[in-house]
């Protein structure tokens, strides 16, 4: 997968499409009202791509992100962005780090000890209206770990995460020509909602 990068910010996150998920026993995201073949079926897909590219697929770990993981993280965000912003994952990290607690989470995935991707969401509640549910506004995987399944295992940790909370939605806000991230998480089941994202110039 080449990106898989949800622009954004905090506040920029509580705007946009409602998308729904709902997650099988072990955490898996299944769309409501779906099956599961069509997604083991893109799995099988998934995996013989795999095989024909010559990837190795990584033993992961998915895990809340400590102190040590910034660095490997602004690196990851530095690559795939092209755009370094140390600052900004200095406030992720504060706020997010050992917070799961409030209802915040910052996750990240492992491959022998490396940081390979991670991904950020919160609970949030009655904004808009809407009961509580779970945003998830940033999710990146290294380039040279794709293809190994990292970013549908960081979303299907933080859908859990969010389930132990006691919230059934998932929300997320993409740009609308970024067809590779809309393609991602409709594989995993989200679907548009009825809130619409508006917005203006201030001139």
């Amino acid at each position: 997968m080449h990106l898989m990068r949800i622009n954004g910010s905090e506040s920029g996150a509580r705007m946009g499409t409602r998308t729904r998920t709902t997650a099988r026993p072990g955490g898996a995201a299944l769309a409501s009202g779906g099956s599961a073949r069509p997604r083991d079926a893109r799995a099988r897909t998934r995996a013989a791509a795999r095989r024909r590219s010559g990837a190795i697929e990584p033993q992961l770990e998915i895990r809340p992100a400590r102190p040590s993981d910034l660095a490997p993280v602004i690196a990851i965000d530095t690559e795939v962005t092209g755009l370094a912003k140390p600052a900004y994952w200095r406030g992720i990290f504060r706020r997010y780090a050992d917070s799961a607690k409030a209802g915040r989470h910052l996750l990240v995935a492992t491959a022998s000890g490396e940081v390979v991707g991670f991904i950020i969401g919160e609970v949030r509640d009655w904004e808009f209206g809407s009961p509580p549910c779970g945003w998830v506004f940033g999710i990146d995987v290294r380039p040279g770990a794709r293809l190994a399944g990292v970013g549908t295992k960081l979303l299907a940790a933080i859908v859990k995460a969010f389930r132990r909370s006691g919230v059934a939605t998932v929300r997320t806000i993409l740009a609308r020509e970024n067809a590779l991230v809309l393609s991602f998480f409709r594989s995993q089941g989200m679907m548009a909602g009825p809130f619409i994202s508006l917005e203006m110039e201030l001139g």
